[in-house]
Order: structure tokens, then sequence, then C-alpha cells
């Protein structure tokens, strides 16, 4: 696991603020601030509001892990979709039905 392995368990809605962080290593967040901060990571809202556009539903969980944040969606239908971003450009890298 990446030493910046951030788990941001969410279990929010799409109104809330999805940089709002309830678990996790106060270092780790830190490093990975300081990466969004010197620009080597794009800011998690911003992949969070692309992958809520897509997907609309309730944030379920984020997670940072070997430059890719792991953003898992619970669709309206009971579904839940995960969206796989590069966390140095914000691309989009997989999306898959869990």
């Amino acid at each position: 696991m990446s030493p910046y392995a951030l788990v941001l368990p969410l279990l929010l809605s799409a109104t809330q603020d999805p940089m709002r962080v309830l678990d996790g290593n106060a270092r780790e967040q830190q490093a990975v601030r300081q990466a969004v901060q010197q620009g080597r990571y794009v800011p998690l809202e911003t992949v969070v509001r692309d992958a809520l556009k897509r997907y609309p539903g309730k944030l379920l969980e984020v997670e940072l892990d070997d430059d890719t944040y792991e953003i898992e969606i619970l669709a309206p239908n009971g579904k839940v979709m995960e969206l796989d971003y590069d966390a140095r450009n914000g691309r989009l890298l997989k999306m898959e039905e869990d």
C-alpha cells in the first residue's frame, strides 16, 4: 500500500463537503494536502464532483492508494459504483459496479 494511502469514509450526501475527513492518519493526510498544494495531485473535490456527476447518489468512501483516488457511490437503485481516478491528473481510469 502506498505511504499516502488515505481512507476517507465519508458517508456523505452529494451536498456535503467531500473533503471532510472522518478517519485516517494525520501525517498521511498532511502529506496528501501538501501534494495537492504542490500540484502533484488534483484536489479530491474535483474528482468527487466528476464521479457524482457521472453517477448521482450517496458518496460512500474515498481512498487514495498508489496515486489513485478510488471512489464508491451508492446509486439510488442500490448498486455500488466504484470509479478510479489518477490522482496526478484527475483522469478517470476505470468504472465498475461493485
